[in-house]
């Protein structure tokens, strides 16, 4: 490692633990260093409960979406697409309202297995329309996935109308991480395997985004790696919607970013999107809590709007292109 790039990569996990650090004083009770290591401080003890478990959140909400982006990109070799454009979280969330209707007094466990298998389906389905349209310009394919995404939302929204679950999904998914506590967070680690995943079969994944005819060529198992890289991105998105909600934009905005400084080759790119997709969601989260203290606004409209913005940058640059 040559020590421009030493530096680079320093810079970005120093980055990371300050803004971790941080983000665990920002809040309407004020902490003081000096007495954390009472046994009985209210001040570890927020810590512990509250504080900490929505750090953590963030960190691996932020690094698996925008992994999942990366990885959903090199698929579909367009960089319009992630999670959020192509369906993968509109059928996590169907699934999510099917469980709620179907089992009501199912577990967060069986409720996640029902969003990971209508999040795996939903790709699928994307992937084969995906594959029976011939013109797969930059623009035809995010159309196809955003139309695709909302007649799935329109079905969930009809179902939860229908039997009165408006409201508990609506304020489940908002996209908030302000309920976030040491008894409800432990499904997001189960996003570690989702980015373990995709970093270790990154190799493949590499690969993968030749084509179709050319990584048979090439004598590499496409259809086996194409579900596996469906299976990963549907298994970290369901992990994320279910303890945090819906979080727009970090899929697409971080894996462009890093592209336009770092190129596309995939495998140099993970270390850079994981650390980047966890910066902006803590910056994005903290702006949430200082913006209108001691209120809070929503995680995923600060994401939103700062999202959206580079976004627009991106596509003035001719980078989406």
């Amino acid at each position: 490692m040559t020590k421009k790039l030493y530096i680079k990569n320093s810079f970005g996990i120093l980055l990371l633990l300050f803004l971790s650090v941080f983000s665990l004083f920002v809040g309407v009770n004020k902490l003081s260093i000096g007495h954390f290591f009472q046994n009985s401080s209210i001040e570890w003890k927020i810590i512990i409960t509250t504080r900490l478990p929505r750090t953590i959140s963030l960190i691996l909400a932020g690094a698996t979406l925008a992994l999942s982006g990366l990885l959903m990109q090199q698929l579909t070799q367009n960089k319009f697409t992630s999670p959020s454009t192509v369906g993968t979280m509109q059928s996590a969330r169907l699934g999510l309202i099917l469980s709620l209707f179907i089992f009501p007094e199912a577990s967060i466990i069986n409720r996640a297995i029902f969003a990971l298998v209508f999040a795996i389906v939903g790709t699928l389905i994307f992937v084969g329309l995906l594959h029976s349209v011939r013109a797969k310009n930059s623009i035809v394919v995010p159309i196809i996935g955003i139309m695709f995404g909302n007649v799935i939302a329109s079905l969930g929204t009809y179902v939860a109308l229908q039997w009165d679950l408006v409201q508990d999904i609506s304020a489940w998914l908002q996209g908030n991480f302000a309920l976030i506590n040491s008894s409800n967070f432990q499904l997001i680690f189960l996003s570690l395997l989702s980015m373990i995943g995709i970093i270790m079969g990154a190799h493949y994944f590499s690969v993968i985004g030749l084509g179709k005819d050319l990584v048979i060529q090439l004598g590499v198992a496409y259809e086996k790696i194409l579900f596996i890289s469906i299976f990963l991105i549907s298994f970290g998105t369901a992990a994320v919607l279910l303890t945090v909600g819906n979080i727009p934009f970090i899929g697409i905005v971080i894996p462009n970013l890093v592209s336009l400084f770092k190129g596309d080759y995939f495998k140099n790119n993970l270390f850079y999107v994981t650390i980047y997709g966890a910066i902006f969601l803590l910056i994005s989260d903290i702006l949430s809590r200082v913006i209108l203290f001691p209120y809070e606004i929503p995680v995923s409209v600060i994401v939103g709007i700062i999202g959206s913005a580079l976004f627009i940058y991106l596509l003035l640059r001719g980078e989406l292109s």
